[in-house]
């Protein structure tokens, strides 16, 4: 049994160690800031995209994220949270875009999810999906961006809890207590 707690321990560690691992080297060298961008660039863009609604945008907002993280590199201090920092860039460079544009932003769900072959299963899974779309839309914007960062971002709730400067079982809470609202309000319009 101890065996296979170190394995799951190991599991879990293992993305973080190579995660710190590409930013001690992106400090030695710059050009290796590339291997932290090729692993999150992925999911600014899914963050963006849900935040903006067209793709032009987000790809636009996603090089100005890395961008200024990339310049900004020098100044970063705590490896332990670079996706709290990367997001935080994101996020306030979605401020910006919006300020510049005088537009509010959108929670989509990004156009390329895939769905099943399977016809019947497509339809159910559509019909879910724009329902729940529906619902997300009445959320508070606070607890839009939750879902953005858990969901779309993938961030952790340490992440998440360090980028809005909140205690993480406080994020925890808010983001379970979210999805069983969200899930028996579903459940509600689907009887």
């Amino acid at each position: 049994m101890a065996e296979s707690n170190s394995l799951l321990e190991s599991t879990v560690l293992q993305p973080a160690a190579d995660e710190l691992s590409m930013i001690q080297a992106a400090r030695k060298d710059p050009d290796a800031f590339g291997a932290l961008y090729r692993l999150y660039v992925e999911k600014v863009y899914r963050y963006l995209y849900s935040r903006m609604g067209n793709v032009a945008e987000a790809e636009d907002v996603t090089a100005q994220t890395f961008i200024a993280a990339f310049e900004a590199f020098a100044k970063f201090q705590r490896e332990e949270h670079f996706a709290s920092w990367l997001f935080a860039i994101a996020r306030n460079k979605t401020v910006d875009y919006y300020r510049q544009q005088k537009r509010t932003s959108p929670l989509g769900l990004p156009e390329d999810i895939a769905v099943e072959n399977d016809p019947i299963n497509g339809v159910i899974q559509s019909e879910q999906a724009a329902a729940l779309a529906k619902l997300i839309q009445m959320l508070p914007e606070e607890e839009r961006e939750l879902l953005r960062l858990r969901f779309l971002a993938e961030l952790s709730f340490a992440e998440i809890a360090h980028l809005l400067h909140r205690n993480e079982d406080a994020v925890k809470k808010s983001i379970y207590r979210l999805l069983a609202r969200l899930h028996s309000q579903l459940e509600v319009t689907n009887d």
